[in-house]
């Protein structure tokens, strides 16, 4: 789908609009690409608003014409091009440090408490474009002043031209204020969620090249299952923690992947909480003392380091005397925990409150996993 830029030009190849006063070769300026709906917002030079809906058989193309030349910066034969694009930068800047501004008050650091459940809200209302989040976000206005008194004043900010806006048509004028709000209110909403990205991230970093859609045999990813879920103060899913390891293989749909030596210590050490939390429920359910461990290790692996070997006992879970793993490091050092014996998957991780590993950059992350059906199997 071919993209228009506000501020381009165009002309019009045809339109279905039966009472439209526009021809074939009538030229425009764009507000506006929706690229949803595929409607773009013209700005006509003959007056006309008539917006085209492009999936519905109305027809525009870019020309290179610009509008007719009046004086100081815009009477250049681009003068009217680079003002536009001016207005635009000058826009983004603005809005981005209204976002930051904003932030501030919101997810940054003179809020007390916890700000990375409040990020996430942001966050996902920004994505799922909800108007109760989107409202709430900083907006251009020049309320107080008059059009022509704001235009002015950003027209010469943003051009260096103190003359010109004044001798822009009321059509020119409209456009140029137009290309300064959209491009303000679009870097508020994208400065918004970068910063969310940061604020709602258990590392402090953006970690969103990171999302389990994206991640791919060879690449890096953060890897859990289903006994690690838990419920987050405002109702949603949280993973307590996510180990950082690259995919090498799915076994039945599922993830293997291998890991650093901290990264192996620290799900050795997540099985022998579990297996210490399981040993105090079970205490407290009046179970004998000389029947725990046999009780534990029914339901959970026994995982301990042996030198730099890995030992899985899963003698009593499998009931199987046989049923002993040694899981040994290969020549870069890197661990295959319980790869094909536990059900992995990669996941966000932003669900998780704490990750376990070393996080690639972003320009390491690839695109497209494949679907992981969801189901517990953990020993």
């Amino acid at each position: 789908m071919t993209s228009y830029e506000t501020g381009q030009r165009i002309a019009l190849v045809h339109t279905s609009d039966p009472h439209t006063l526009l021809r074939p070769g009538d030229t425009g300026t764009v507000r506006r690409h929706d690229q949803r709906h595929n409607i773009v917002e013209v700005t006509w030079d003959s007056g006309s608003t008539l917006s085209m809906c492009l999936d519905a058989g109305d027809r525009i193309a870019p020309v290179t014409a610009t509008p007719p030349r009046t004086g100081g910066l815009v009477g250049e034969a681009t003068g009217w091009a680079a003002a536009l694009q001016r207005m635009r930068a000058a826009g983004t800047e603005a809005g981005r440090t209204a976002a930051e501004w904003w932030a501030q008050d919101i997810i940054g650091a003179r809020v007390g408490g916890d700000t990375r459940l409040a990020a996430r809200r942001i966050l996902a209302g920004v994505e799922d474009g909800d108007p109760a989040v989107l409202d709430a976000l900083p907006h251009f206005s020049s309320a107080g002043e008059s059009v022509d008194i704001a235009g002015w004043e950003l027209f010469a900010d943003a051009t260096g031209d103190t003359t010109g806006w004044f001798g822009l048509r009321l059509q020119q004028r409209d456009e140029a204020m137009a290309v300064y709000r959209d491009a303000y209110d679009t870097a508020v909403t994208d400065r918004v969620a970068e910063l969310c990205h940061l604020a709602a991230s258990p590392t402090g970093r953006d970690v969103s090249h990171l999302h389990p859609d994206r991640v791919r045999i060879g690449d890096v990813g953060v890897f859990s299952g289903d006994w690690a879920r838990t419920t987050g103060p405002d109702g949603d899913d949280r993973i307590e923690v996510g180990f950082v390891g690259a995919l090498i293989d799915h076994w039945n749909g599922w993830a293997v992947f291998s890991c650093t030596r901290p990264v192996a210590e620290a799900i050795v050490a997540d099985q022998q909480s579990h297996r210490d939390q399981y040993r105090h429920r079970l205490r407290q359910q009046g179970v004998p003392a000389d029947d725990l461990d046999r009780r534990v290790d029914a339901e959970l692996a026994d995982l301990h380091f042996d030198g730099d070997v890995i030992v899985a006992d899963q003698r009593a879970l499998s009931d199987d005397p046989e049923a002993i793993e040694r899981i040994t490091p290969d020549a870069d050092g890197r661990y295959v925990v319980m790869g094909r014996s536990w059900c992995w998957e990669a996941v966000d991780p932003y669900d998780c409150d704490r990750i376990v590993g070393d996080l690639p950059d972003p320009d390491q992350a690839l695109a497209g996993p494949p679907t992981r059906p969801r189901r517990a199997c953990r020993g």
